[in-house]
């Protein structure tokens, strides 16, 4: 069942060295933030470590990478992002976000948050993986 939400929306950047995964979701906790989603995100990286699709572990890539995409379902509970980049030739890649992506440059991040809303993550026993559970927050 779909539940509507307020919104409030927030932009920061990450500076060179730091890590996209690791700053996104310190902002969610500096900000207490239940539940949100990325906007959009622009920028680039020198590490990218990225889970593909089916795949139990990471690979970490180095080179100079753009930021292509980067989407995502944002708490403290627990988020889930998926990142496009492409190398320098356009090849892109893409998958799970993992930490270890760093910044090269910037990434311009704006986030949407849903502040009637509160994700949680709970095991499906379908495959086994926590997914998703929207809670309305009681007033």
């Amino acid at each position: 069942m779909a539940q509507s939400s307020t919104s409030k929306s927030y932009a920061f950047r990450l500076k060179p060295g730091e890590d996209l995964k690791v700053g996104i979701e310190k902002f969610l906790t500096d900000h207490k933030i239940k539940a949100a989603a990325i906007v959009t995100v622009v920028g680039s990286l020198t590490d990218a470590n990225i889970r593909y699709a089916n795949q139990p572990e990471g690979k970490l890539l180095k080179g100079h990478f753009e930021i292509t995409s980067l989407t995502g379902v944002l708490s403290t509970n627990g988020s889930h992002m998926h990142i496009s980049i492409a190398n320098e030739k356009g090849k892109t890649f893409g998958g799970h976000l993992l930490d270890g992506c760093k910044v090269y440059t910037t990434a311009e991040i704006v986030i949407l948050e849903l502040m009637d809303l509160e994700f949680k993550r709970e095991i499906d026993p379908t495959f086994g993986y926590k997914e998703l559970v929207v809670e309305q927050i009681k007033k």
